[in-house]
C-alpha cells in the first residue's frame, strides 16, 4: 500500500525534528565553541573561508551572505568568502590541477594565520573538503568542520567538529542550516548594534 502525501510529510517533518533534537540534547556546548572561535578570529582582523561541494556548497554560500549582509541584526559586515562562488577560479582550479585541490589551492592563496576555515560535508568524506582543512592547517588557520554520519577524517582532524550523526543527508542538511544560523544569532549578539 503506497503512504499517503500527508503521511509521507509528516514523517519527514517528524525525522527532521527528532535529528534536531537529538543534536540540542548533545551538542550544543560545540556550536558555542564555534561562535567563540568565529567571534574571536573576527575581532582580531581576521576572516572566514567556508566551503563544501553540491548542497553544502550551498550552506557554505549561505553562510558567508549571512556574514557579510546581515542575519538579524544591523551590524558592520563581517569580513567572509565563499571558496565555491567564483566560477573563474573553481573552473580554472578544477581544470589544471584538479578538483581535489580546489579548496587547498584557494586557502593557500587566501588564507592567513588565525582566520577560519569552515568545511561543510554531510559525510565527513569530502575528499577535496578534507584537503582544505589540512591546507588550513599547514597555514595556521582555525579550522571548524560541518559533518553529518560519524564525521570521517574531517571531524577527527579538524579544531572544532560540529557534527550531526544522523545517517540521512537530508536531515544532516536540515540541522546544518539550524546551526549556522545559530552561529549567526550568537554572532548577532555579540555584535554592537540596534536590532532593526
Amino acid at each position: 500500500m503506497q503512504t499517503s502525501a500527508a503521511d509521507l510529510l509528516r514523517g519527514i517533518f517528524d525525522s527532521t525534528v527528532s535529528a534536531h533534537v537529538r543534536f540540542a540534547e548533545e551538542r550544543l556546548a560545540v556550536v558555542v565553541a564555534a561562535s567563540e572561535a568565529i567571534s574571536r578570529a573576527l575581532a582580531a582582523g581576521r576572516k572566514v573561508l567556508a566551503f563544501g561541494n553540491g548542497g553544502s556548497a550551498g550552506d557554505a554560500e549561505h553562510l558567508v551572505a549571512e556574514l557579510v549582509g546581515r542575519f538579524e541584526r544591523e551590524r558592520r559586515g563581517l569580513p567572509a568568502v565563499s571558496l565555491t562562488s567564483d566560477s573563474s577560479v573553481v573552473t580554472a582550479i578544477a581544470n589544471d590541477y584538479g578538483y581535489g585541490v580546489l579548496f587547498a589551492r584557494q586557502i593557500e592563496a587566501l588564507g592567513a594565520t588565525g582566520d577560519i576555515a569552515f568545511g561543510i560535508s554531510t559525510s565527513g568524506r569530502s575528499a577535496n573538503v578534507e584537503a582544505g582543512l589540512a591546507a588550513a592547517k599547514r597555514g595556521g588557520l582555525i579550522t571548524i568542520a560541518l559533518t553529518g554520519r560519524d564525521g570521517g577524517k574531517m571531524g577527527a582532524d579538524a579544531d572544532i567538529h560540529l557534527n550531526v550523526a544522523e545517517q540521512s543527508t537530508a536531515r544532516v542538511q536540515e540541522v546544518h542550516r539550524t546551526i549556522l544560523h545559530g552561529i549567526c544569532a550568537l554572532l548577532d549578539r555579540d555584535s554592537a548594534g540596534p536590532r532593526s
